[in-house]
């Protein structure tokens, strides 16, 4: 949609150069190709693909794969978060390179597809869910699935939740095992040691409808803090004592031997790397990863490679830019600024993504976003033609790969396969 406010108008001349004295000039990004990219480009070519459409390196991903199995110490199970992979061919993919069953789970739609094409996986949610999803998940089993709820762990984060489940478990005359989400450092909400754990401990262990499966404690606002003062290997610390304060309650509850069988799940993909005993947690999640979007570059995943990526074909590329109704501001703009020369409209856009491939390519925000046809600006030396393709980095998974149906898997120069995604839910 274009955005041409009266503001934006009024800075077109005189203003833009003025302002833009003000700072230091920019340089010019764009460049060659990469090569890489263009041999994706001709792949996707030669499978007939002409529209907006995610890619996985399957290539990369079998490698980052290997980089967290690697980084396990003995005794470390991995559970793959499927919100992060929501693809059920992808996560049956990673299941077999990784050697594991166990899926971390984040809504009820996706609960049931699993428990429906992987009955044998254990599944942990990943957030508590509304009883009532809970209740329509057991609605929708039938006598082949319904054996999977029996590896379900529901996730409960008050003692309010807890009843709530406890009267399910009575309503449907079957067991439900209960892990507790801890609060170690998040404040997202979740039990700290103290009164209420204990409370919600005995319940448990006073209903013969409700089984302990263990514990939840999920950290990744530590990679975020800064190291000055060394807060964050404090925040770390605390984040470990609370989760061993929380261990040290469970025992005195269920006992030592109980204890030592539990689910001990923490991390994510920005700290999983953290992990290097089973002294705290006995498994790690992550998902991110392994496909690396741009909110997971860091320091600590500098071993992983970016594996994903939005291809989506150019409309028009076009010599100049031109802006409607800022003609008279445009020379003096490409003269203060060579990356804003050139301009390629590409097929959809308004992705939360940013453009890698050319180089240089950037967003007009006088022009505004556009989830029709996105106007992208590069310098001199931008050499793309119509039918080519953009490539993107998604800023995360999740939400992003349910945007363009069917995953492009990428593998040794050619799309070697496809991937449906799970339906759009939250």
């Amino acid at each position: 949609m274009l955005k041409v406010s009266r503001r934006n108008l009024l800075l077109g001349g005189a203003a833009i150069v003025g302002v833009s004295a003000l700072m230091s000039k920019p340089g010019d990004k764009s460049g060659p190709r990469d090569p890489y990219f263009l041999d994706v480009q001709q792949a996707l070519t030669r499978a007939g693909i002409a529209t907006p459409t995610l890619v996985i390196d399957r290539a990369r991903l079998n490698a980052n794969i290997d980089t967290l199995v690697g980084h396990l110490p003995d005794g470390m199970g991995y559970r793959i978060v499927a919100k992060s992979l929501p693809s059920l061919a992808l996560i049956e993919h990673i299941r077999g390179r990784a050697n594991t069953d166990r899926l971390m789970t984040f809504n009820q739609p996706m609960l049931t597809a699993l428990s429906q094409a992987m009955p044998e996986a254990s599944q942990l949610l990943g957030k508590p869910l509304p009883v009532q999803a809970a209740r329509n998940y057991f609605g929708s089993l039938d006598e082949t699935t319904a054996p999977a709820a029996e590896r379900v762990q529901w996730l409960i984060d008050s003692n309010a939740r807890l009843a709530q489940y406890s009267q399910l478990a009575s309503a449907l005359g079957q067991s439900l095992q209960i892990n507790i989400e801890l609060d170690v450092g998040l404040h997202r909400g979740g039990f700290e040691p103290g009164a209420d754990l204990q409370t919600a401990l005995e319940s448990i262990r006073a209903d013969a409808s409700l089984e302990f499966a263990g514990f939840m404690g999920y950290e990744p606002h530590i990679p975020a803090l800064p190291t000055t003062l060394g807060w964050r290997d404090k925040a770390l610390s605390g984040a470990w004592k609370k989760y061993q304060g929380a261990l040290d309650q469970a025992s005195e509850v269920f006992g030592a031997e109980a204890i030592a069988n539990l689910t001990r799940n923490a991390a994510g993909s920005p700290t999983y790397r953290y992990y290097e005993t089973t002294e705290i947690a006995n498994e790690i999640s992550a998902g991110s990863c392994l496909v690396k979007p741009t909110h997971f570059d860091s320091e600590l995943l500098e071993p992983h490679q970016p594996a994903s990526f939005i291809a989506t074909p150019v409309i028009k590329s076009l010599p100049t830019t031109r802006m409607p109704g800022l003609e008279f501001a445009d020379g003096a703009k490409r003269t203060w600024d060579p990356n804003y020369n050139k301009t390629v409209f590409i097929y959809g856009g308004h992705w939360l993504a940013d453009p890698v491939d050319p180089p240089g390519l950037s967003y007009n925000s006088t022009f505004g976003r556009s989830s029709n046809q996105e106007m992208l600006n590069g310098g001199p030396d931008l050499d793309i033609a119509a039918d080519e393709f953009v490539f993107f980095r998604p800023h995360q998974s999740e939400a992003v790969f349910l945007q363009f149906g069917d995953i492009a898997v990428y593998e040794d120069g050619e799309i070697v396969d496809t991937w449906p995604v799970f339906e759009a839910s939250a």
